[in-house]
């Protein structure tokens, strides 16, 4: 049995930040990672990453007070706010351990890390990397990961690249490994570990219109969720206000930071209309700004896109002049000419609002621990609950940095001092025979009516169309029943191929399971909460409603669907007001 005193799930920015931590101090580590790290999807990341250095001429009077407010209050106050002051007050040590470690920031003519100005921000708080802030962090993170392996004159850690875990052990209430399977050849292997870090991202695939990648199906969400951990704030899912008309590729915010205008189809910046954003503008948060882009798109002032494309806005960004575009948004120029055959230097961006993130995941406190001893939750797939509501652009990559170092410090102190055996005990044999039953029927399984990518194409397409951003009881109800027919129609699917070596259908299929659990979480979770906060728009109920509903969901599995609780949310300094920008 491979052992490793600390498995980490997910090669991403939160993934590689917790086995640096962990390794750090001394612990054995494994990384186990559905694609090899530099493909996770950390790398799509464009604008930037917040930190209150002060480094810009408007930005001189920032701290992390202001930082904190700005994110609970983005948050529509439904953030922890004892997380989010551990969050904001880690930034700029954070940001300067990236720089010290050789991301490429850029610069201001000083020399100093330059920064831009992101939604729902008082200052220009935002670092970044031109418009490829992710790519640079990701690949920084991953060069620290290499010289640490290198260095180390044992086998200290450990990068197994596409394997997808499927289980966890869980002894005594511990988690003591995983059950994964090798995608090369199909093989089952059990892992035994002292502790496991869950850190494999979001679930953007559940919806059709989304910039996520598409290994971001869930998964990593609903393996716990099965063993008992919460699913926590599961409605409350982001959508940018800005993708690519039709393809659903990220135009990043830091295209609106430099001063980037929205216009409607009379020419107007039309977020001047509209009393929540009428003084920010472009930088109000993601959520109303999503929302007024949409208004404008259902009242007819938006441009016909004609077909299934719906209609669009414009990001015009052509007066910020050729040689600001080619230093700050050269990467989203060559995604509008790749992708759109537009060039942002001469003409405006077709844009429309997609999914984009995931607030919501596994329930954990500040420490990353979830309920299951031993198992510890960071990155998006992680709710500490920083970004409540709505996140604030900047706030994800953040997010991953510090409490990816936080869970990767946390588990080694728990296994430091256990009496750790790498002999595979019962529960690792129970946990590999019912993953192995399980596989073995699916491969067995005689061809159904229905096929995977048919129910996952269904459930994707009725997520977009009454899950979005604006809801209402009837159409909640309905996406309800379609998820709930799917989850019974999916037992009667097969993969296409029964062969094991790169089986990508069964694959499919083993996700799909955990896309549909985590589906019906955020439909239910959306049902139930009778009001409007953040991203989470009832236009039953349009407003916020402290009084019965500033309290976070708690979705529990069952073999009948999700079981909700609720939690208050952990106030503090900042009490909830009104969110004008």
């Amino acid at each position: 049995m491979p052992y490793h005193e600390i498995l980490v799930i997910g090669g991403g920015l939160a993934g590689l930040r917790a086995a640096l931590a962990a390794n750090q101090r001394n612990a054995r580590v494994g990384i186990l990672s559905k694609v090899h790290p530099l493909r996770s999807h950390s790398v799509a990341a464009q604008g930037g990453i917040n930190a209150s250095l002060g480094n810009h001429p408007r930005g001189g009077h920032d701290n992390w007070e202001k930082h904190a407010y700005d994110t609970v209050k983005g948050s529509d106050f439904l953030a922890d706010q004892d997380a989010v002051i551990m969050m904001t007050r880690a930034a700029a040590s954070c940001v300067y351990e990236m720089e010290h470690w050789g991301c490429p920031f850029s610069r201001t003519e000083e020399g100093k890390i330059s920064q831009r100005p992101f939604g729902g921000a008082g200052f220009p708080r935002t670092c970044y990397a031109a418009d490829t802030t992710g790519h640079a962090l990701l690949n920084t993170v991953y060069e620290q990961t290499i010289r640490f392996k290198q260095a180390a004159e044992r086998k200290d850690l450990v990068i197994y690249p596409e394997w997808l875990v499927l289980s966890l052990v869980i002894e005594d209430d511990r988690c003591k490994g995983v059950v994964a399977m090798e995608m090369k050849s199909g093989r089952l292997e059990v892992f035994g570990a002292g502790a496991v870090i869950i850190a494999t991202g979001g679930s953007g695939r559940i919806y059709a219109n989304t910039t996520n990648a598409l290994i971001n199906t869930g998964m990593g969400m609903a393996v716990p969720y099965w063993a008992g951990v919460a699913l926590k704030d599961m409605e409350f899912e982001q959508f940018h206000p800005t993708t690519i008309l039709g393809k659903n590729i990220l135009v990043t915010e830091g295209a609106r930071g430099e001063g980037g205008y929205l216009l409607n189809n009379k020419g107007e910046r039309f977020l001047a209309n509209y009393p929540d954003s009428e003084k920010a503008m472009e930088m109000a948060p993601r959520d109303i700004v999503a929302r007024n882009i949409t208004r404008e798109i259902l009242d007819g002032r938006g441009f016909d896109a004609g077909g299934s494309s719906g209609g669009y806005v414009q990001l015009d960004v052509r007066h910020l002049g050729r040689e600001k575009i080619l230093a700050r948004l050269h990467g989203i120029r060559n995604i509008c000419l790749e992708f759109s055959g537009v060039d942002p230097i001469t003409d405006p961006i077709p844009v429309q609002p997609g999914h984009h993130y995931t607030m919501g995941g596994l329930e954990c406190n500040t420490g990353c621990e979830t309920s299951i001893r031993g198992l510890y939750a960071a990155g998006e797939v992680a709710c500490v609950s920083v970004h409540g509501a709505n996140r604030l652009g900047g706030n994800s990559l953040l997010d991953t940095l510090v409490f990816g170092k936080i869970a990767g410090g946390k588990a080694a102190e728990y296994v430091q001092g256990q009496r750790l055996t790498g002999k595979p005990g019962k529960a690792h044999d129970d946990a590999l025979k019912r993953v192995q039953q399980k596989v073995d029927g699916l491969l067995s399984r005689e061809d159904g009516k229905d096929t995977a990518a048919a129910i996952k194409t269904e459930m994707a397409d009725v997520m977009t169309a009454k899950v979005g951003v604006f809801r209402e009881k009837r159409r909640l109800t309905e996406a309800f029943e379609t998820i709930k027919g799917l989850r019974e129609r999916f037992r009667n699917v097969s993969p296409a191929h029964n062969g094991r070596r790169w089986n990508l259908s069964l694959q499919m299929v083993l996700e799909l399971e955990g896309s549909l659990d985590v589906a019906e979480a955020v439909v239910a979770g959306a049902l139930a909460r009778e009001e409007s906060r953040g991203s989470h728009f009832r236009n039953d109920f349009p407003r916020r409603d402290d009084d019965n509903w500033l309290k976070h969901t708690l979705a529990f599995h069952s073999k009948d669907g999700a079981k909700f609780q609720y939690s208050e949310v952990r106030l503090g300094t900042f009490e909830p007001e009104e969110r004008r920008y």
